[in-house]
């Protein structure tokens, strides 16, 4: 990543370039993304491809000043991290589904970043309702966050994979391997065309507000949650509507609805 990407992103999370890739820097750029960055899925019901190169990424999330899901937000989070002297692993996870079922082979994606002052932390900034700071990597017990209070353990054939709890639910399946971007592209097709990905099922945009607490807008239903708990849920009626919250509340300009694919032509497709 350029220095003047390197920049532009920056100032699209409104940070300050770091004087040395610290943990207490990480932790700041991690916060600022979750709420500048929406976890969005808007592109596959606008008919948009999902393109896991570097250069297209920042074209979207910094230059169109759009968000993305997993692969995307996470996949140029590493750029930036390693841009500014993060050692960054990319890693591969399954997402814990309905009945405790585990979702497909590279299901998501999350980092594992190494600061110079305080070792190994899982970041996320990929996966919607999460933590909302970097977890310690190499820690097993639990660990409080404003998100939720988070676990890491060892888990699956030998011990060798983790799964990371929240509020002692497990949310995904770490395989602790090196990665890199290429390796994600089938899993981001899959989610993109699959009758059974979730993310065909409705537009969803959500990002963390400033007082801790979540709004998102998922199809046309408005939802948001307060830090303490308290939730306001309202209908948005208008497609004028709808384009005024995704402008206003997310900073995303669209100039149309994204109404998503036509079920019968992606199974055609398939």
């Amino acid at each position: 990543m350029e220095t003047s990407h390197v920049d532009a992103y920056l100032r699209r999370l409104g940070a300050d370039f770091p004087a040395r890739p610290t943990l207490d820097a990480l932790r700041e750029l991690h916060l600022r993304h979750l709420r500048t960055v929406p976890f969005e899925n808007l592109s596959v019901h606008l008919g948009e491809e999902i393109v896991l190169e570097e250069a297209r990424l920042l074209e979207k999330v910094v230059g169109a000043r759009r968000g993305g899901f997993c692969y995307e937000l996470n996949g140029l989070f590493a750029a930036l991290l390693s841009a500014l002297g993060y050692e960054v692993t990319l890693l591969a996870a399954r997402v814990y589904g309905d009945g405790g079922v585990l979702g497909i082979p590279y299901d998501h994606m999350a980092l594992l970043v190494r600061t110079v002052d305080g070792g190994d932390w899982l970041a996320d900034v990929g996966f919607g309702a999460h933590s909302h700071g970097p977890l310690e990597f190499g820690e097993r017990g639990e660990q409080e966050d404003p998100g939720g209070t988070f676990r890491i353990a060892a888990t699956g054939p030998d011990a060798a994979d983790l799964d990371v709890l929240c509020d002692g639910k497990p949310v995904y399946r770490l395989e602790p391997r090196p990665r890199v971007l290429g390796d994600f592209v089938a899993g981001a097709w899959w989610h993109s065309t699959s009758p059974r990905s979730h993310f065909l099922q409705s537009p969803v945009c959500s990002r963390l507000t400033e007082d801790g607490g979540r709004v998102t807008l998922s199809g046309r239903r408005l939802t948001t949650t307060a830090a303490d708990g308290g939730r306001e849920v309202r209908e948005v009626t208008t497609d004028e509507e709808v384009l005024e919250v995704y402008r206003d509340l997310f900073g995303v300009r669209l100039d149309r609805v994204p109404a998503g694919p036509a079920r019968e032509e992606t199974r055609r497709e398939r």
